[in-house]
């Protein structure tokens, strides 16, 4: 007699390879424009911000430096620096100042 267990065992299905998690990781960290440290499987870390990834690569690009097009499978790690990149076009204004007493209209 076989126990109920053993025909569960045989009859469950192995989990699936690609969970569809990495993605939407980096679709996050892309759409954000976190900046990350990338730990190379070599030692080497990079900085930058992840602009374009598919199955196999994702393009780093980074400040003041050339862009780097890194495999996959070279990748050891990816952590968050913990800061948004602030685009250049974006500038910060300063608070416009409040009239004091007289204004230009009432003349």
């Amino acid at each position: 007699m076989t126990s109920p267990l053993s025909s569960r065992r045989r009859s469950k299905t192995p989990p699936p390879g690609e969970t569809g998690q990495e993605s939407l990781y980096l679709r996050s960290l892309s759409d954000r424009q976190v900046i990350v440290n990338i730990k190379l499987r070599d030692g080497e870390t990079v900085r930058g911000w992840i602009e374009y990834f598919d199955d196999s690569m994702l393009r780093l690009t980074r400040e003041n430096q050339p862009n780097l097009f890194i495999y996959k499978h070279q990748i050891r790690t990816i952590g968050e620096v913990g800061r948004r990149r602030t685009p250049r076009y974006e500038t910060v204004e300063a608070p416009v100042p409040a009239e004091t007493g007289s204004s230009e209209a009432a003349k």
